[in-house]
């Protein structure tokens, strides 16, 4: 069977998407399927599939897989590219939409241009800092300057879940060897019972951070959304930027803001479609 497929990134986190609204039995096995059509020598290529559902208690669903197959609850550049398809196909008018994830309803604004989707906002909700919550195997309130040590080499990382769960680490300068060699590492480490997202971040002032990050079932890309997000929360933290800061990524930059009143994460960015095709499941 040949079934419809769009391609679409943000900022380089570039994942498969299946519109599933009208059929929700489109795609009956997408763990399945996701690590072969993920395959960038073999398959479509990208950091994993999406799959837009319809949905009862929001304007719509998204199911996502990494490369590997697993389930993620969430990702902040794949989100806003839902909502650039649903308002794009004409599913929806207003240029606000409620999606279901993982973890939860998110909410976006929508910025549109031309009558299409560029850009959106998103209310990515309240971060946990607890270990439980997280989950991190420590049995504390806020994991903050917490030791951890990969092949000989021991880092100072603060957990933020942000629906999924990170690590992040501040160090002088973001280098292969932290990324591509202790990012695998990290990401199965014993203390992250459900393996874990690791940001490598290189403050640059109070409002500017360049990061890299190594995606729990992806490896590293060009960008992830609830890890710039992470980023933001453990800089505030740490006390090392303002509530309002750019974190520079690999793909492009995102604005997150961390707001003081209401203690949700907003995070605004780019939606871009790249094609669209068709592949035999």
């Amino acid at each position: 069977m040949r079934v419809p497929f769009t391609k679409m990134h943000g900022l380089g986190n570039d994942y498969v998407y299946f519109d599933c609204v009208r059929n929700p039995g489109l795609i009956p096995a997408p763990a399945a399927v996701a690590p072969a059509l993920s395959d960038r020598h073999c398959g479509i290529g990208g950091d994993g599939i999406v799959l837009i559902l319809p949905h009862r208690e929001a304007d719509f669903q998204m199911r996502m897989f990494n490369a590997d197959g697993s389930e993620a609850e969430m990702c902040g550049n794949a989100i806003r590219c839902v909502g650039k398809l649903v308002y794009d196909r004409g599913y929806h008018q207003s240029e606000t939409v409620r999606i279901m994830t993982g973890n939860g309803i998110r909410t976006l604004q929508l910025t549109v241009a031309g009558g299409v989707c560029t850009h959106a906002r998103v209310a990515m909700g309240e971060p946990k800092l607890s270990g439980p919550q997280i989950p991190i195997a420590l049995a504390k309130e806020r994991i903050q300057g917490e030791p951890i040590t990969v092949a000989g080499t021991t880092y100072a990382f603060t957990g933020v879940s942000m629906g999924n769960p990170h690590c992040v680490i501040f160090v002088d300068e973001i280098t292969d060897r932290q990324v591509l060699q202790h990012g695998p590492l990290l990401e199965v480490h014993p203390l992250f019972p459900r393996r874990i997202n690791v940001e490598f971040v290189k403050l640059l002032n109070r409002r500017e951070v360049a990061m890299r990050v190594w995606e729990r079932g992806s490896g590293e890309t060009m960008a992830c959304g609830t890890g710039a997000c992470a980023v933001g929360v453990a800089c505030v933290l740490n006390g090392q930027t303002d509530r309002d800061v750019t974190v520079h990524l690999r793909g492009g930059d995102l604005r997150i803001q961390w707001d003081e009143r209401d203690g949700q994460v907003y995070m605004t960015g780019p939606a871009t479609h790249a094609f669209d095709g068709e592949v035999e499941l």
